[in-house]
């Protein structure tokens, strides 16, 4: 008797349903074959599909483009938009040509479309947004990114700038986002140069809410680099309202902390937070005042003080001392060495100053050098010496480095730790709204900005080709933006059920705050398997759901039929 030889094919499903889902809500596919230019009939698979794998890969489990079909050969294909036979044609080439589809189309109209059905579909508000940028850092030469036409559309400029990154030898992008305070949606976004200056982002962006909005009566947050004349002046003119940080350059800024070194404000207390991390650790207290300097242009500028920041303050000011002191004495070492290859004063004096303004310390330090010759003695004949020895005298320049702390400046800038201001033409709110507004919700760009590197790991991206890496980053904003609306729709549901956290931990334990990140391991086990023999299909099993797994779906409005892929 012939035995019988047996194939056993599992394919990963994953939280690939859930995506789909969300996917479908924003009619991304329709979107694509709507503005994507028209395909070769020839083409086995269009690049709509391939730029949809390319998406799913980015919102689950980031790849290189060359593994691109490894990771496509693990999933069931009709979950990621293909047929079984597409997935041996999918390849890193194909997903370049793809790009250059999607850098081709209209992505400006592109995203107002997504962005308008989006927050109709999900009923997003659109009362109040919050704005920040972060830098993408590049890795590779980019010879190309030089701002040329490319298929009659210009490209962006990828440069040497101001690296939040903190890698100032690589070139970069400016990624600039703009989320609303209704659960950290992505709004809009947009791409510029490397060199861009943040504070000219802005009065682009503000207008292209407004149209989004179809009115100006919204709030628009932002950092100390919304603080300019010119942005405040076009945002009150048009009667939008804004709510910002002075920056430190402003002159209200100098004049508030002179201020205080002969008054003693009358801060009044507005809240308490409790303590971030220790359960019984001491309360962040908030305190706010009205400035006894009018700002000059007539906005409405609040002081606050943490208590909190001011710990914060004081223990930064202590550790760059010290940090200070101990480079000051590597380098008084290096001075009384006797190899010491400092020969002039200036050149000490610059080696001082780079030490301060590295470790930002310099208003807090005073310093001496002292300047001196020191004399040393050789024969000038080689031999043991004797009574007749001729001796040659020789002098050395060195010099003397001495430190103290400046406690004069010291004590003055104790005065205003824990102060920071906040610039405002909104009347009609309460210091305390300004505050929330500002303190509560505009970390959640950060956040937003933290998924994208660090999660979804955008970067580096090795792409060779710049028009290509601006369709990439387009699809990178679409993953954030799933990542995003999946997290709002759990909690949201979650608040509605009256449910206060779910066991997402290790061991059963609860968590009141579930990201998408976390759902994504919960269903990172589920697989299909379908045994086969030969031709013919013996038996199929569908991934089996935990009653945690149903939990999620339920909330997230999804069928468990979803999850039994079809062949």
């Amino acid at each position: 008797m012939q035995e019988e030889n047996f194939d056993l094919d599992s394919k990963q499903v994953g939280v690939l349903p859930i995506v789909n889902h969300f996917l479908q809500r924003l009619q991304f596919e329709q979107l694509l074959e709507n503005y994507l230019p028209p395909a070769d009939k020839r083409v086995k698979i269009k690049p709509a599909q391939t730029l949809g794998v390319l998406l799913r890969n980015i919102i689950i489990s980031r790849s290189p483009l060359y593994s691109i079909q490894e990771w496509a050969e693990q999933m069931v294909p009709e979950l990621i938009g293909l047929e079984s036979r597409q997935l041996r044609l999918l390849n890193d080439d194909r997903a370049g040509r793809a790009l250059d589809r999607l850098f081709e189309a209209d992505r400006n109209s592109m995203l107002t479309d997504l962005v308008v059905h989006m927050v109709e579909e999900f009923r997003i508000e659109l009362e109040e947004f919050h704005n920040d940028s972060t830098t993408l850092t590049l890795h590779g030469e980019y010879l190309d990114a030089d701002g040329h036409i490319e298929r009659g559309k210009p490209t962006l400029v990828a440069c040497l700038g101001h690296s939040k990154d903190h890698r100032p030898d690589l070139k970069q992008l400016l990624w600039i986002l703009t989320v609303s305070e209704d659960g950290a949606i992505p709004v809009h976004f947009k791409v510029a140069d490397g060199n861009t200056e943040d504070s000219t982002t802005h009065i682009e962006t503000w207008e292209v809410l407004r149209r989004l909005v179809g009115s100006e009566k919204f709030l628009y947050v932002a950092d100390c680099k919304l603080c300019t004349r010119e942005n405040l002046h076009h945002i009150a003119e048009a009667q939008g309202r804004f709510i910002t940080v002075l920056p430190r350059t402003r002159k209200e800024d100098s004049l508030f902390k002179e201020w205080l070194l002969s008054h003693i404000p009358q801060w009044e207390e507005i809240v308490r937070y409790p303590h971030p991390r220790l359960k019984d650790g001491p309360p962040n207290i908030l305190r706010a005042m009205k400035s006894p300097i009018p700002d000059a242009d007539g906005y409405r500028l609040i002081w606050f003080h943490s208590s909190h920041k001011m710990e914060r303050d004081a223990q930064s000011r202590r550790d760059q001392i010290v940090r200070a002191f101990k480079e000051l004495e590597t380098l008084k070492n290096k001075l009384e060495g006797p190899r010491c290859r400092y020969i002039t004063i200036e050149g000490v004096e610059d080696a001082v100053s780079k030490i301060l303004t590295h470790t930002a310390a310099k208003a807090w330090i005073s310093y001496h050098i002292e300047e001196r010759q020191q004399a040393s003695y050789r024969q000038e004949k080689r031999g043991r010496p004797g009574k007749d020895t001729r001796w040659r005298r020789s002098t050395k320049q060195r010099f003397g480095l001495t430190w103290e702390a400046n406690k004069e400046n010291i004590q003055a800038d104790v005065l205003s730790d824990g102060v920071f201001p906040l610039v405002t033409n909104c009347r009609d709110l309460s210091i305390l709204d300004i505050l929330s507004c500002y303190k509560s919700k505009q970390p959640f760009v950060e956040k937003r900005h933290d998924l994208l590197k660090n999660t979804l790991e955008i970067t580096p991206a090795y792409l060779k080709s710049i028009s290509r890496l601006e369709a990439f980053l387009f699809l990178s904003y679409v993953g954030v933006t799933i990542h995003a609306l999946m997290e709002r729709e759990l909690r949201n549901a979650m608040q509605a059920e009256e449910l206060k956290s779910l066991r997402l931990y290790p061991e059963d334990r609860h968590c009141p705050a579930p990201t998408i990140v976390r759902i994504i391991e919960v269903f990172g086990n589920l697989q299909r398997h379908i045994l086969s023999a030969g031709e013919t299909t013996v038996q199929r099993f569908d991934p089996q759901l935990t009653q945690l797994q149903k939990q999620i779906i339920a909330l997230l409005g999804v069928s468990a039929r979803q999850f039994a892929a079809m062949d």
